[in-house]
């Protein structure tokens, strides 16, 4: 029988927001790439480093997260990504939202990106509603330019994929 405080900790974590992506990556001349693309819409328009993300979207709680990662993959890109898949485990940001990420090899041309669209409030509280791209653009970074640019929240699956491949 579940304690009192085991069913608050679960009411909690059934209210948390969950997300799941995936971490592309790529060997150019023997240098670590990674893949992660910049969210679309105005607000995010003129920011840059500590901007970038790994595609990825939110999911239901009975959903795989895996599946979920490939779908949003594939909404936020246009491409499809086939495994074998690494998993890079999951972090809670910052808004309390918890993302779950898989690393996988592969390529995808940045150029190609065609991103679904959603609809947001803006400028906020006016009403006004507009569609935007998930994702503006894709881009292939260094890990050291990945660090620079990716939202600090998401830093550790970085650390984590570069770890999981010297670790083999």
């Amino acid at each position: 029988m579940a304690t009192l405080r085991q069913e608050r900790q679960q009411r909690v974590f059934n209210l948390m927001r969950r997300s799941a992506g995936i971490l592309m990556y790529k060997y150019r001349e023997r240098a670590l790439l990674v893949l992660l693309v910049h969210p679309g819409g105005p607000y995010w328009a003129k920011k840059d480093l500590g901007s970038w993300s790994i595609p990825k979207g939110e999911h239901d709680e009975g959903e795989d997260p895996l599946a979920a990662a490939m779908r949003e993959f594939q909404e936020e890109t246009g491409g499809r990504v086939q495994g074998p898949f690494r998993s890079l485990g999951h972090i809670t940001q910052s808004n309390r939202k918890t993302v779950s990420a898989w690393a996988v090899e592969g390529d995808f041309d940045p150029k190609t990106l065609k991103s679904n669209l959603c609809e947001i409030e803006w400028p906020p509280r006016s009403a006004k509603k507009q569609l935007i791209p998930e994702a503006d653009r894709a881009e292939w970074f260094s890990l050291p330019e990945a660090h620079g640019k990716i939202l600090a929240g998401q830093r550790p699956f970085l650390d984590r994929l570069e770890l999981a491949l010297k670790s083999g």
